[in-house]
């Protein structure tokens, strides 16, 4: 999968229905923001715990978005590994062949 693709279809499609559906989008988006800004945790952190959801619920989509994220909240390859072992802690070899995807995300988004 090539994730710089992805990722920019994804964009696209999100703009697309941004512009169908304003108010909507404006309103996740805007909890989106909030929920991740830096709190009683860090972006980084919040961001390797959407990571797994997004891993834990097989949304593709939101792990190339996430793992973005997360590499530019600062968070390392291992960090990634390690969300991935959680994944994999409670939600088997399904959590294995969803999170491997976040650390092919990651090496192509940092090569």
């Amino acid at each position: 999968m090539d994730w710089k693709e992805a990722l920019a279809t994804g964009k696209a499609h999100m703009e697309d229905y941004g512009a169908q559906q304003p108010a909507a989008s404006e309103g996740f988006f805007g909890l989106h923001h909030a929920a991740l800004e830096d709190g009683a945790l860090t972006t980084k952190q919040k961001e390797l715990m959407a990571l797994a959801i997004g891993i834990s619920k097989q949304c593709v989509d939101c792990i190339g978005f996430h793992t973005q994220a997360a590499l530019e909240a600062g968070a390392t390859r291992a960090e990634i590994a390690e969300t991935v072992s959680v994944c994999v802690l409670m939600g088997g070899g399904p959590a294995l062949m969803y999170g491997t995807k976040a650390l092919e995300a990651y090496d192509q988004l940092t090569g």
